[in-house]
């Protein structure tokens, strides 16, 4: 399984952060190809420097490669600009059993 997690720092304006990002943003990724799952958490992970994480998974690394790289994956990339100016750190990897 591969995941990406989306960190979202904290928005000048929040309520036009929500909007953007569940009024647009989260449509344009729900259409990624491959995509397994979709998870979004307000709130901090590490004491506050992130507003929203996202979580997204993939059944596997080339998967997710393939979905970031479509048609689907490059609108929703090129849409980050449009609401997270403050800044998104995005972490990927590939889990394997251990």
């Amino acid at each position: 399984m591969a995941t990406l997690i989306a960190m979202y720092k904290h928005p000048e304006d929040p309520a036009a952060f929500d909007r953007h990002h569940f009024g647009v943003h989260v449509p344009l990724a729900r259409k990624l190809p491959n995509l397994t799952s979709y998870d979004v958490s307000h709130g901090s992970i590490d004491g506050g420097s992130y507003y929203l994480v996202a979580v997204l998974t993939f059944s596997s690394h080339e998967a997710m490669t393939a979905a970031l790289q479509s048609e689907a994956g490059e609108a929703a990339q090129q849409d980050l600009a449009n609401f997270a100016g403050a800044g998104v750190d995005i972490l990927t990897y590939d889990a394997r059993p251990a």
